[in-house]
């Protein structure tokens, strides 16, 4: 088989790891994005995001750094992949998504007087689905990609969230080396983690394949294509 050629999935996770939140600018993110003929590089006011599609559509990814405004300084980092080969015979379902995301929280959300920690991780998952959901909005009016990527990765917080309405206690679950496990619609399995350290929350979502082949404890550039 002929491979199909850049970007491999390590690449496009290398370029969401290289952006580093406060200290990477625009002008970084542009440079480390380049404008490769592989994908289409999309630009708000404060959004970067470069998107594409590989395996005749079958695989779709994006990465994607949002910017405080009035410094053009990173504040939030994203990058999704999408497989949806189909189901071939004696084949194992490769159906999945992987994504990742660090988001600098604002003052209101971290001084809040929350009842409990539990509480105040379900206010900050929420923080992060909404901005999932801006972000992408904002900068996917022209590219198919980055709105339904952004949409199904809203639509899996949601979720969880739910799960976490009906046993608020399960939030203690998110800082587990193993996340927090839950079904899906079109998935069916659902992994989710949250880390916060300081004013950063990093969330890492897995869902179908994805969810049953790797680690959530692991910031792992991919192996496999």
């Amino acid at each position: 088989m002929k491979p199909e050629g850049s970007p491999s999935n390590s690449q496009i996770y290398t370029m969401y790891r290289q952006t580093v939140l406060q200290q990477s600018t625009s002008a970084d993110v542009l440079m480390l994005f380049g404008r490769p003929d592989y994908a289409l590089l999309s630009q708000s006011k404060s959004i970067i995001a470069l998107a594409g599609e590989k395996k005749k559509g079958y695989k779709t990814w994006f990465d994607m750094v949002a910017f405080d405004e009035n410094e053009l300084i990173a504040r939030r980092k994203y990058v999704f992949i999408s497989d949806e080969r189909p189901r071939q015979l004696f084949v194992e379902l490769w159906e999945g998504v992987y994504f990742d995301c660090k988001v600098v929280l604002p003052r209101e959300v971290l001084d809040e007087p929350y009842a409990n920690e539990n509480a105040r991780r379900i206010a900050i998952l929420k923080q992060v689905g909404a901005d999932v959901r801006k972000d992408t909005g904002e900068v996917g009016v022209d590219n198919k990609v980055l709105l339904v990527g952004g949409l199904m990765v809203g639509q899996a917080i949601d979720a969880v969230r739910v799960k976490l309405d009906g046993s608020p206690a399960l939030a203690e679950r998110l800082s587990d080396e193993k996340g927090l496990e839950f079904e899906h619609i079109s998935y069916k399995k659902g992994l989710l983690r949250m880390d916060i350290e300081g004013d950063i929350a990093m969330v890492r979502l897995r869902l179908g394949s994805y969810a049953k082949k790797w680690k959530l404890s692991v910031e792992m550039p991919f192996e496999v294509d």
